[in-house]
């Protein structure tokens, strides 16, 4: 049976950040990550799970493989026979939604941002249901992240809350590559966001790294696969900066907010915040 996240908060008040009732154990961590033509990833996405200070015996590893056309499910399935040893456990799963971009037209073309983001959603939210078993949070990670510290689970834990991220950049020192992650109707970015303090409160998140307590999804917390919250204060809205790539294309108000920003939103909906950490910085790939 799982328990609610109140009887957890005051069974842990006396423990380690995150842990598990007692204090005598680190809490259970499942790493989720979606994956999709991914074999130029593979070595140094498992190279960084390798490198975590973290007990063995406490992560569990889940990915969902959709619509590839490179072999990433058959690479998956050889290298997670490799990796069993050093999880609790080690699983794929495909599923199709059936989402291709067109030949020529790159991922990030205003006109493939609702379809692509709404199977990324849809295969998000199908990973979190058959993976997180007994899993007290659930850690996000893209399959394209090159580089984050060996601590870095252990300091997302250490902040108590119950949604949170590091700081998705290109270069060390940089701008922001997580777009996604922001406040004040994207005028803020988490590069804007230095020397703010190690924890600043944020309206949006990002899912290149994002750690959330497991019983949230379990609650109902999904990444919606449509434009969710059209008239939540904290969505998006014409003008400036915050003229994101869903207004572009409405013409007028955002509709909502979709996958990890929608994640967001209905979190905010749920009562539960989202936190980011500016100065913990994790490493995208340049492209």
């Amino acid at each position: 049976m799982f328990r609610s996240r109140t009887e957890e908060s005051v069974e842990q008040s006396e423990a380690m950040p995150g842990s598990v009732p007692g204090g005598s154990m680190p809490p259970r961590v499942c790493i989720l990550t979606p994956v999709k033509d991914a074999t130029p990833h593979l070595d140094r996405y498992f190279e960084c799970l390798l490198r975590l200070d973290y007990p063995r015996e406490r992560l569990s590893l889940g990915l969902l493989e959709s619509d590839s056309t490179d072999g990433t499910l058959l690479q998956l399935q050889s290298k997670l026979s490799q990796l069993q040893p050093h999880f609790k456990s080690a699983r794929v799963w495909n599923r199709n939604f059936g989402f291709h971009l067109p030949d020529g037209v790159p991922r990030w073309a205003p006109s493939q941002q609702l379809p692509r983001r709404a199977a990324l959603a849809r295969s998000r939210n199908y990973l979190a249901s058959v993976a997180l078993g007994d899993a007290d949070w659930a850690l996000w990670i893209d399959v394209d992240l090159v580089d984050y510290p060996p601590d870095v689970l252990n300091r997302l834990l250490a902040t108590r809350k119950d949604i949170v991220h590091p700081h998705c950049v290109k270069v060390p020192g940089g701008r922001s590559f997580d777009w996604n992650a922001w406040k004040d109707q994207q005028s803020l970015l988490m590069h804007d966001l230095r020397g703010r303090g190690e924890l600043v409160e944020l309206d949006s998140v990002g899912g290149t790294m994002l750690l959330v307590r497991a019983d949230l999804h379990r609650e109902g917390l999904i990444f919606p696969p449509f434009p969710y919250g059209r008239l939540h204060p904290k969505a998006r809205r014409r003008g400036g900066r915050a003229l994101g790539w869903l207004a572009r294309l409405a013409g007028r108000l955002v509709p909502g907010e979709i996958e990890t920003e929608g994640f967001a939103m209905m979190a905010h909906d749920m009562g539960v915040p989202c936190w980011g950490m500016p100065q913990l910085e994790v490493r995208h790939k340049d492209a």
